[in-house]
């Protein structure tokens, strides 16, 4: 797990957010925020967590999309008295007992905590167990430039706020949730046998989704959920939703 962490600061670096990301920002101040930044049509771009360090917000990034993000903020910011810095602090993470100055997981409780000091890596858990079971996306696995966050689930894991107002993508968002039900997203499947990550999941030979993470005789699969009935294959593996 290696992140990166980006110091933004200046007397806009609130407003600026605010009108960006898909979460409310002023949470920052009760702990850890969990968010993402979407393309005007609604797509993922990234997602992080935010926290309060005296007059700075740290934004804790998956490193592998870290320079897209400073690009994309970079471009966002215009005028706005506001400045984007890397930082030299590391996270840590795990579920063994909380160390003091730790801050809880927004997403799900059994994430555990997130420590932002010297130290970087996690504490030995098998975080992907604890995804798989919680059906919790990770950057650049369930999450791709492709992702459209309701389907998901950042409504469950705390990541977008209805109530807050106007941000990027956020007409898209609104449109989505106030649909009668999704007809596309991730879920929880049982399977037998095991297929690489992004094999495509057939029923009766139609597309019925994606495969992607894989633990304990569970994974993650992105699914077309009129498709999802009864016994589907993906490569070897067989699969249902529970």
């Amino acid at each position: 797990m290696t992140r990166t962490i980006w110091e933004i600061s200046g007397s806009d670096a609130n407003s600026f957010l605010q009108g960006l990301i898909t979460n409310d920002v002023d949470r920052i101040d009760q702990g850890l925020v969990y968010a993402a930044l979407l393309t005007p049509q609604g797509k993922y771009i990234a997602d992080f967590f935010l926290l309060r360090r005296a007059d700075v917000i740290l934004l804790d990034v998956k490193s592998d999309i870290s320079d897209s993000l400073f690009q994309r903020l970079s471009m966002y910011r215009l005028r706005a008295d506001v400045t984007i810095e890397e930082s030299p602090i590391k996270v840590l993470c795990g579920t063994s007992a909380r160390p003091e100055g730790a801050l809880a997981d927004p997403r799900h409780p059994d994430l555990g905590w997130r420590l932002y000091s010297a130290e970087e890596g996690t504490d030995g858990t098998d975080f992907d167990a604890i995804r798989v079971t919680h059906c919790v996306p990770e950057t650049g696995i369930e999450l791709t430039p492709d992702s459209f966050i309701l389907e998901a689930g950042f409504e469950r894991l705390n990541g977008v706020d209805f109530r807050k107002g106007c941000y990027v993508g956020q007409e898209v968002t609104a449109r989505m949730k106030h649909k009668t039900e999704l007809r596309k997203g991730l879920a929880v499947v049982e399977i037998t046998g095991t297929a690489p990550v992004g094999s495509e999941i057939q029923n009766n030979g139609k597309a019925a989704g994606t495969l992607f993470t894989q633990s304990g005789g569970s994974a993650i699969a992105y699914l077309r959920f009129d498709r999802a009935k009864g016994t589907m294959r993906a490569g070897d593996a067989t699969l249902q939703l529970p």
